[in-house]
């Protein structure tokens, strides 16, 4: 069992990121299930989920809810992925522990994994999302997730809910 805290997008745009991949069909990439697409805040690993969920409604008590946006796809090593920019993200993340694991934040919503030894497997689809952007949004809430592996497949389920504050117009 892993934690990590994270952001769902909303309906719409989850559609809109389905619109955009279609009916993938590549064997060479394990395409992470709609109900799995989340933008991490921070990640925990194995934890003790109480003493977690404490931590986080903390450190995350006055925060204010990002204005978000999901962009272009682009890869790390054997990960697709699309970009999220907007303001006040970063700091959210910060709160939740991003970069605590020894490595800069990056943020971003996994589609697929593929082979690391195969690169320009994502190439077309790098190209393909190029000009993809969802609406902008603003993340009412973030969440704590456990997620749990049976049978070679991950179940997420959401473990505590955090309520962020609206920013002030």
């Amino acid at each position: 069992m892993n934690l990590f805290s994270a952001l769902i997008p909303p309906d719409d745009v989850l559609d809109g990121i389905a619109t955009a991949l279609g009916s993938p069909e590549d064997g060479d990439f394990r395409w992470s299930p709609r109900e799995h697409w989340h933008v991490t805040l921070g990640f925990y690993g194995e934890d003790d989920a109480e003493e977690r969920a404490a931590w986080l409604a903390g450190r995350l008590a006055e925060a204010t809810a990002p204005r978000l946006r999901l962009e272009k796809a682009a890869t790390f090593p054997g990960v697709l992925w699309l970009s999220v920019t907007g303001t006040g993200l970063h700091e959210l993340a910060v709160k939740a522990g991003a970069g605590d694991e020894g490595r800069p934040y990056t943020a971003h919503l996994t589609l697929a994994r593929f082979p690391r030894d195969r690169p320009m497997a994502a190439s077309a689809w790098v190209k393909r999302l190029a000009g993809f952007t969802s609406r902008t949004w603003t993340a009412g809430e973030a969440v704590l997730m456990r997620s749990d592996r049976a049978q070679g497949a991950s179940h997420y389920r959401v473990v505590r809910s955090y309520e962020l504050k609206r920013a002030r117009a």
